[in-house]
């Protein structure tokens, strides 16, 4: 399976929703996406996950260094839309206690 992403920067933020899998294969993809926006100056980056079907512990920790490269740029990750599969993950890991997770997409931009 591929791993598609959207993105769009609206304002303070980027608003990107993936589709498909997050593993071992196609991890590098997402990698070269979110750590050079993750390195911007206060710029939020929000990502709709409900399209994801699949994630290991490679996509962890791709948004374990994100985060980590966020903070010390003054600013926030924020995860949305998780399925259950994908949130037991994270909260098996312990991630939920030290990352903005939410079940809704409601804000995201249209366009996305």
């Amino acid at each position: 399976m591929n791993l598609k992403i959207k993105h769009e920067q609206l304002n303070d933020a980027h608003y990107l929703v993936l589709n498909g899998e997050i593993d071992v294969y196609t991890a590098p993809k997402l990698k070269e996406v979110l750590i050079p926006l993750s390195e911007e100056k206060r710029k939020d980056i929000i990502i709709d996950l409900q399209q994801i079907d699949f994630m290991d512990n490679t996509g962890l920790g791709i948004f374990i260094k994100v985060l980590k490269s966020l903070k010390k740029n003054d600013s926030t990750l924020k995860l949305r839309g998780l399925t259950d599969r994908v949130h037991r993950l994270f909260d098996v890991s312990g991630l939920t206690e030290v990352m903005d997770i939410g079940k809704k997409t409601e804000y995201f931009p249209q366009k996305v």
